[in-house]
């Protein structure tokens, strides 16, 4: 994808990038159904959007959209929340950034941005026939990139980094505050302190490391014993602390707990004072070695439920892993009904395999996607780390 020059956001807006189609609002058309009627409801009968569900036309609105003026009935927002930071294998977000859905989705060209909209919310917002003009584009820039803010009905909100980061935190189930999203200048190299396993080959895979990285951008240790909080804060500052067990069957001098306490232990060195804003997320992923009681222990330290992660091929399952995580989306895009009798299977089999022990980064890889939303990534193009 070529390159796009950086947006100046005093710029004037470029009439065939920004307001393609935003013209065909302005007369008033007979109301279909759902989001059909959204433009009907505003233009004939005066009615205020923030009293529309702008992801599906129903007057039901439950509170306001964080993104865009407007406003989001209860069955959009829990679909919103469950979908907003899920990314596909390409790196680009799974679901509409107006509705978090959508079948056909226009992605953003601008190599920044990550997001994408489909036709339906763009043909009821900005105007008809606008997502297939825009679809014959070689190149576009999506609504939150535009140096313009308002395209036919889609107004973007003002500050709407911070909008999403209340509605997040007022809306969500998850006991986790969320971090503000960064902007695109203000996003850094990712600091990273791996424990035990290696993740550097996976996050280069990603785009989060180069290839001629700095190496303090990376520290990885395997044997923390004698690690104190000095070593922590003097290899520091760090942005993920990332941490699993060994595999099963891997030859190991400790218990599968020993890894849960010296991960925990070393997360707390390396946490942002108490009231800072700044991004720090954790990752701790277990591979089926610890047992009821470290599981159980594990949640209490770790303040919430892990999430198991499968590898099913052919209808069978063939692997899993176990993973608490503070980085956006991972319990609505990961979450499995796996039984604990298929996990256990599985770690017996698995146990009495002669296969080599491999570490579980595999399945766990794209859980970092949605960091890109906080820190800086060299290239859009996602490679394989096997």
């Amino acid at each position: 994808m070529a390159a796009i020059p950086a947006l100046d956001p005093e710029a004037e807006p470029s009439m065939d990038v920004i307001l393609v189609g935003s013209s065909e609002l302005s007369s008033s058309v007979s109301p279909g159904t759902g989001r059909d009627l959204i433009a009907y409801e505003v233009k004939a009968n005066q009615r205020n959007i923030e009293d529309i569900c702008i992801c599906c036309g129903s007057l039901q609105v439950h509170t306001q959209h964080p993104l865009f003026e407007g406003g989001i009935c209860a069955p959009c927002k829990d679909k919103f929340l469950d979908a907003l930071f899920l990314y596909d294998d390409d790196g680009y977000q799974s679901y509409c950034s107006i509705c978090c859905s959508g079948e056909t989705l226009l992605i953003c060209g601008n190599p920044d941005c990550t997001r994408c909209y489909c036709f339906e919310c763009v043909d009821s917002l900005v105007g008809p026939g606008t997502s297939g003009k825009v679809h014959a584009m070689s190149n576009w820039v999506c609504y939150l990139c535009l140096p313009s803010s308002r395209s036919g009905l889609l107004q973007r909100r003002r500050k709407w980094r911070s909008q999403l980061k209340a509605f997040y935190d007022r809306e969500s189930e998850n006991p986790l505050e969320m971090f503000e999203t960064v902007p695109v200048w203000r996003r850094q190299p990712v600091r990273v302190l791996s424990l035990f396993e290696d993740i550097k080959k996976e996050l280069m895979s990603l785009g989060f490391l180069e290839s001629g990285s700095d190496p303090g951008q990376l520290k990885h240790v395997v044997d923390v014993t004698d690690t104190v909080r000095k070593d922590v804060e003097e290899w520091g500052p760090f942005d993920l602390v990332y941490g699993a067990t060994p595999p099963l069957g891997h030859t190991c001098d400790r218990p599968p707990s020993w890894y849960l306490f010296q991960f925990h232990r070393l997360l707390q060195y390396a946490r942002p004072k108490p009231g800072s804003p700044r991004p720090f997320f954790w990752m701790f992923v277990d591979n089926l070695v610890l047992n009821k009681e470290d599981l159980d222990v594990a949640s209490r330290f770790l303040e919430m439920e892990p999430v198991t992660i499968p590898d099913v091929h052919g209808g069978s399952l063939q692997n899993a892993v176990r993973v608490w995580s503070n980085i956006p989306a991972i319990r609505s895009r990961h979450w499995a009904l796996v039984l604990e009798e298929e996990l256990s299977l599985l770690a017996q089999n698995k146990q009495s395999s002669k296969l080599a022990a491999k570490w579980p980064t595999k399945l766990v890889k794209n859980c970092f996607l949605p960091l890109r939303e906080y820190f800086k990534y060299f290239s859009t193009e996602l490679t394989s780390s096997l």
